[in-house]
């Protein structure tokens, strides 16, 4: 058994007990303080984790302000840009659109459609479910126009590449019924021209990757693209109405007289603006994968020819402003050919044994015309050709711009009298417009532009001729085209003024009695001039239609005769047979003839 332990004394008791509550008092103690201790760790933590919270949020608010202030952030757009085209558009002067931004598909080949491409030419497992040779096969009856080989060869590589940059959404779906997976669709921006290829070489076009060429489209590329500028279309001065029926009559021209080429040319003589301006053959602006090829040469601006008989109103209109030429009735022996340094001058065919101005113009005389440039001086006709801009580059927006074969230094006698009747000085059309423009308009010459004027901002220009002597040009024009080389061109109620020239193009050996440029400069109406009308045929071929002749009088005249009445009421002139320039002062010195 257990013993039993006998109780303590009194005071030990009292000692013991003392010491246990002493013991959880301290233990009570303890337990406060590693509380206390705690909180004030967790309050402390919660402090530095709100502070570094607190710091994390003003620090992004910050960067926030300051993005939003002041930076653009990296890879973003703002809402603003994301709605702008990539490219401004183009629109002609009453707004119809030449030129604009569309979704698009495109054409792409990608041979790791299953993974790894391998090369069908070594062998390997191909991406294509038919041959390259079969897949390009079924490809070119999508488009026709494509190179077969170039697709072969494509279809064969590694590399995956573009066969097309430009598919409508009705060619997509025919690839797409092939199967071939390795063929896909990205979608792309297209560059589209609504009009075709109206217009093409003043447009222009936006090759493959994004840059414009030829035309405005160069002309104008930073603005186009600028994101300050590219959502407010660009307006030029072309006007798609008058620009069609140019072409179409231009190429009627053509048609009618197995010509190569034709130029032409609508020109505001108040202005300067280019109303329309056409080159044959034209290119196509959509596709601008093909378009840079000999079609993209502008036979308006870059072209440069010897014109003709086209220069001799400014020659009369030069020595008329000089006093050289006041008395119209004057004649000047026409009978035989004019002899002048072992060279001689002559006409087509004889028009009798002398002529005044006016006659000299409606027949068209090479021979009277030189002596009327050998009497007003070579230092005189020089400045008057100078002062139309004749040895430079016409001037225009439009990139390709041809410099003119000049007569170097003084101008020796021949010279002078050659210049005289369109011989031995080179212009391009432009050049030819531009001075016919001064030559009506009250005299005073301006540069052509492509760019749409707002009323009240033509360009001043400098004064060539007297408003006298335009005045008179005026009757003279008027009246070539009544009863000289012209008559092809009398629109009825127009008023239609101007000049034929016919000139054979230089060669390896000479001028080319086969080869002529034909030309037909015009203006309407002649009793208050508002525009004028160029026609240029190059190599037309005498034909059927044309009555077996190749100059000026049986093509380019007709094809501006057909163009004024069409055009005239899209421009604000309305017909009127009853108004007309007064002629009746210098028809009397005139008998009806033919010419060039």
């Amino acid at each position: 058994m257990n013993a039993i332990a006998p109780p303590l004394p009194a005071a030990f008791a009292g000692r013991a007990s003392f010491s246990g509550t002493g013991r959880a008092q301290g233990e009570r103690g303890q337990v406060a303080q590693l509380r206390a201790r705690s909180l004030l760790t967790a309050k402390t933590r919660v402090l530095v984790v709100a502070a570094l919270f607190g710091l994390g949020t003003a620090t992004a608010l910050a960067r926030i302000a300051q993005i939003g202030l002041f930076d653009r952030a990296p890879g973003m757009r703002s809402m603003t840009d994301r709605l702008l085209p990539p490219r401004g558009e183009l629109t002609d002067r009453s707004g119809a659109p030449l030129a604009r931004e569309l979704p698009a598909y495109a054409l792409w080949f990608n041979p790791k459609a299953f993974g790894e491409g391998k090369n069908a030419s070594q062998g390997a497992i191909s991406p294509l479910v038919r041959t390259p040779e079969e897949v390009a096969r079924a490809l070119m009856g999508v488009f026709p126009d494509a190179d077969y080989a170039d697709l072969v060869q494509r279809l064969k590589s590694d590399r995956p590449s573009y066969l097309r940059r430009r598919v409508l959404p009705e060619d997509a779906n025919k690839i797409y019924a092939l199967g071939e997976p390795a063929l896909e669709f990205p979608r792309e921006t297209e560059r589209f021209y609504p009009q075709g290829s109206l217009a093409a070489h003043a447009v222009g076009y936006v090759d493959e990757n994004g840059q414009g060429h030829v035309g405005m489209e160069e002309v104008l590329n930073a603005r186009l693209i600028d994101p300050a500028q590219r959502g407010q279309p660009v307006a030029l001065a072309l006007d798609m109405r008058v620009q069609g029926a140019l072409e179409d009559e231009l190429g009627r021209a053509m048609g009618e007289s197995n010509a190569k080429g034709a130029a032409g040319i609508v020109l505001d003589v108040e202005t300067g603006e280019v109303v329309a301006l056409a080159s044959l053959p034209a290119f196509n602006p959509n596709r601008g994968d093909l378009a840079y090829n000999a079609l993209v040469f502008n036979r308006v601006s870059n072209q440069v020819y010897e014109l003709g008989s086209v220069v001799k109103p400014i020659t009369i209109a030069s020595a008329i402003d000089a006093g050289v030429v006041t008395d119209l009735s004057v004649r000047y022996p026409s009978g035989k050919p004019l002899s002048i340094d072992g060279r001689l001058i002559h006409d087509s065919h004889s028009f009798g044994a002398s002529l005044n101005v006016p006659e000299a113009l409606v027949h068209s005389s090479n021979i009277v015309t030189a002596q009327v440039a050998d009497k007003l001086g070579a230092p005189a006709l020089r400045q008057t050709m100078l002062n139309l801009g004749m040895s430079e580059r016409p001037y225009i927006e439009l990139p390709a711009r041809g410099f003119p074969i000049w007569p170097k230094g003084n101008w020796s006698r021949i010279t002078n009298m050659t210049v005289s009747y369109g011989h031995g000085m080179a212009i391009s059309p432009l050049h030819l417009a531009c001075a016919y423009a001064a030559m009506v308009n009250g005299g005073i010459w301006r540069p052509a532009t492509l760019m749409k004027v707002e009323p009240g901002h033509a360009v001043q220009g400098r004064r060539v001729f007297k408003a006298a002597t335009s005045a008179r040009m005026r009757q003279l024009l008027r009246m070539i085209v009544e009863v000289g080389t012209g008559k092809k061109a009398n629109a009825v109620g127009f008023r239609v003024g101007g000049k034929t020239g016919s000139a054979e193009k230089p060669g390896k050996h000479g001028y080319q009695k086969s080869a002529l440029i034909a030309t037909f400069a015009a203006a309407f109406p002649m009793d208050h001039p508002r525009y004028v009308v160029l026609a240029s045929i190059d190599e037309p071929q005498g034909t059927q239609a044309t009555s077996g002749q190749r100059t000026a009088a049986w093509n380019a005249a007709p094809a501006v005769g057909r163009l004024i009445p069409r055009i005239g009421p899209l421009l604000g002139v309305v017909p009127d047979a009853k108004r007309d320039v007064d002629i009746s002062d210098v028809a009397p010195l005139v008998a009806s003839g033919d010419g060039e």
